[in-house]
C-alpha cells in the first residue's frame, strides 16, 4: 500500500454548471470551506462553458478567479482532462455544485457529453464520490436572484425531481440540497 505524503494537499474537484440559482451563496460557501480546510485540502473549479457565462452575468467570475488558485474552463467533454484525473485517482471527490436539471438528468442518465456528466460518470466508475447540489430538487415553485437583483419565480416539475430522485439511487452519488450542505461531504473525507 503507497502512503499518502503527508505534507501533499489532498484535492477536490468543483464543478460548476450553468446554473444561476444560489451561485453566489454556492462561492461564499466554497470560500468558507476552502479557508476552513486551507492547510490540508486544495479545491480546484471546473466551470462548464454556461458556467462561465452565468458567472459574468451575476459578476462573480472576478470573485472565483480570485478565491481560488484554480480554475478551470471547459472546452470540450475531455479537456480540461478531469474525467481521466478523476478516474486516477486525483481528487478526493467531485462536487457539482449547483448543477442544472440538464446535467442532474444528463448524469443520472449516463449521458457524459460535458466535462462536468463525463468526468461524475468516470468518476463513479472508478470508485470516486460524487456529491451533486441540484437547482431543481422538490417539486414546487422557487425563487430565485437575477442578476440584476430582481427575483423570478421558477416551477420545478416532476420531471425534473425524478432525474434527482435516480441520482439518489445510485451508487456513490450523494444529492445535496443547497449550499450548506457541503460541509457535510468535506467533514466526511477530512473530518
Amino acid at each position: 500500500m503507497v502512503e499518502q505524503d503527508k505534507t501533499k494537499k489532498r484535492k477536490v474537484a468543483w464543478g460548476i454548471t450553468g446554473a444561476g440559482d444560489k451561485i453566489a451563496e454556492f462561492i461564499k460557501e466554497m470560500k468558507k470551506i476552502q479557508k476552513e480546510y486551507a492547510e490540508t485540502v486544495e479545491i480546484q473549479a471546473f466551470l462548464s462553458k454556461a458556467a462561465e457565462l452565468v458567472l459574468k452575468y451575476y459578476k462573480l467570475e472576478a470573485d472565483l478567479k480570485q478565491s481560488f488558485q484554480k480554475v478551470y474552463v471547459e472546452i470540450n467533454s475531455n479537456t480540461p482532462f478531469l474525467a481521466a484525473w478523476m478516474q486516477m485517482h486525483k481528487y478526493e471527490f467531485l462536487l457539482i455544485a449547483p448543477a442544472t436539471s440538464n446535467t442532474v438528468a444528463k448524469i443520472s442518465n449516463s449521458i457524459g457529453d460535458t466535462l462536468l456528466t463525463n468526468a461524475a460518470i468516470m468518476s463513479l466508475k472508478a470508485f470516486v464520490p460524487v456529491y451533486i447540489a441540484p437547482t431543481d430538487y422538490k417539486v414546487g415553485t422557487v425563487s430565485t436572484k437575477l442578476p440584476d437583483g430582481r427575483e423570478m419565480k421558477l416551477r420545478v416539475r416532476r420531471e425534473e425531481v425524478e432525474q434527482v430522485e435516480k441520482l439518489k439511487r445510485m451508487e456513490d452519488v450523494y444529492v445535496l440540497e443547497g449550499p450548506q450542505q457541503i460541509r457535510e461531504a468535506f467533514r466526511k473525507h477530512f473530518g
